[in-house]
């Protein structure tokens, strides 16, 4: 499988599972275009064309030209330097690795993390708030999340790869979009009665049951147990946690219960006051459950997986 392959395929993957549904997804790739189109030339130099044909600008290849064969590739949720090098001591003892493949982003893709936060407008407004209030609340925090990006050391780890000669792309977006889309299939066919009815539909799930027996299971951090779950609202994508104003609309819109991957605590705070249950399924698990839909994809077209950092491997 070549390398552009495992790309376009992956970018196919999220906008299939993106919970935005798919005209919206074609109708963000048109603004986009019309917004290049509109460029003076000069400005047209520096404009990001990948996001003509890619709705998610946290997933990119960050090293590689596109037509390298890939037989074995190594992935995890982070892969740093450290990652690198193992890549380079697997390689030296018999098990050459051809692309390396991360889910969170490095490099162009997390300078362009906060771009892909937009996506979380069009979500919120599929669940009743209306699209510019959704615009409006997501607007600073879109801007904070930015404006931290800013000092960040992005190309290290690529840097890395491009030395010891090894490709290597991310997947971020449409692993979270599958996981997403996933977990809010069987909340929306099962409508669990109450919160611990939620975390038992969860807990089906390898990937969390793994997690339980290492202590980074579930927690329910707003709400309790008993409580009734109402309508559940899965949030694990759009590049990071959203906007701490969101609780108060998505309450009056019969929202019940938020299964997400991560909470700070000003959203939690928040999600306390409008008396909205969070159930924190965990950060890691519901990354691996995300990548494993997409590397099952990858493995059928004959790519070995190796797996590290951190990523729990579960064939379906």
């Amino acid at each position: 499988m070549k390398l552009r392959e495992i790309y376009q395929l992956v970018i196919e993957l999220g906008k299939q599972a993106d919970p935005r549904g798919e005209s919206e997804v074609y109708a963000a790739l048109a603004d986009a275009r019309r917004e290049f189109e509109s460029l003076p030339p000069k400005e047209q130099t520096y404009f990001d064309q990948e996001t003509l044909s890619n709705p998610y600008s946290d997933t990119r290849i960050l090293n590689g030209q596109g037509d390298e064969e890939i037989s074995r590739l190594l992935t995890g949720i982070d892969m740093e330097l450290g990652e690198v090098l193992l890549a380079q001591e697997l390689s030296k003892s018999g098990q050459p690795i051809d692309l390396i493949f991360a889910h969170h982003p490095e490099g162009i893709a997390l300078a362009g993390l906060a771009e892909v936060m937009k996506m979380q407008e069009e979500i919120l407004h599929r669940f009743g708030v209306p699209i510019a209030l959704a615009q409006g609340i997501m607007d600073e925090r879109i801007a904070e999340v930015a404006r931290g990006i800013l000092p960040v050391n992005h190309n290290r780890a690529i840097d890395g790869a491009r030395l010891l000669g090894f490709p290597f792309m991310n997947c971020h977006s449409p692993a979270d979009n599958m996981v997403t889309t996933f977990l809010q299939k069987i909340f929306d066919a099962k409508a669990p009665r109450t919160v611990g009815d939620v975390m038992d539909l969860l807990l089906e799930q390898p990937e969390y049951q793994l997690a339980a027996k290492q202590k980074m299971g579930m927690r329910v951090v707003s709400g309790d147990k008993k409580r009734r779950a109402g309508r559940v609202f899965v949030d694990m994508t759009g590049g990071t946690g959203g906007s701490k104003e969101i609780f108060a609309h998505l309450a009056q819109k019969g929202i019940g219960t938020i299964v997400g991957m991560h909470i700070s605590e000003k959203n939690l705070e928040q999600a306390k006051a409008h008396h909205v249950n969070v159930v924190i399924a965990g950060h890691i698990a519901s990354d691996s459950l995300g990548m494993n839909l997409i590397l099952d994809r990858i493995e059928r077209q004959g790519v070995e997986i190796l797996t590290c950092s951190g990523l729990m491997r579960v064939k379906r």
